[in-house]
């Protein structure tokens, strides 16, 4: 396989559709009423989920291509302080950010001039490809959780 085709399927992975429904379409079955429910006592609502799946994959874009990488304060700076956003241009902005930081991964993928196999900018043994793995499995892991929200509210079968 051609280095051009492991690239191309590594952002496939990126977009989900391969083994987990692509986030886009997850997102797309819930009001903005129902962002911050908790539904059968559980820990986190819709909206904390894609939170933290954001600001995950905000930092990990930013360990692997920063030069002025700075590290987050694990828990409390991935996840929200509410379980809902404050108003729905916050939900939308925090859509946006996470569609455009998954453009950034993809173009930084797709370049041929990023090595797969060598250490990312901010570490001396964790790879690009490692990091992206790492995005993938984190978003296909809580996209589960959220599509689960969605079967407990009754929004999707």
């Amino acid at each position: 396989m051609s280095d051009s085709a492991e690239r191309k399927q590594l952002v496939k992975h990126l977009k989900g559709g391969q083994a987990f429904m692509p986030i886009e379409e997850v997102i797309d079955h819930i009001s903005f009423e129902k962002l911050g429910e908790r539904p059968n006592n559980l820990p986190y609502s819709f909206y904390e989920l894609f939170y933290h799946i954001v600001w995950a994959q905000k930092d990990i874009l930013k360990f692997s291509t920063s030069e002025d990488y700075k590290g987050s304060a694990w828990p409390e700076d991935y996840w929200p302080a509410k379980s809902s956003p404050e108003s729905e241009k916050d939900w939308k902005k925090l859509k946006e950010d996470y569609f455009e930081d998954r453009r950034k991964l993809e173009d930084f993928i797709l370049d041929p001039e990023n090595d797969l196999n060598l250490p990312v900018k901010n570490s001396d043994e964790h790879s690009l490809l490692r990091e992206i793995l790492l995005v993938v499995e984190h978003t296909s892991y809580h996209t589960g959780q959220m599509l689960i929200i969605l079967r407990l509210l009754r929004l999707y079968k």
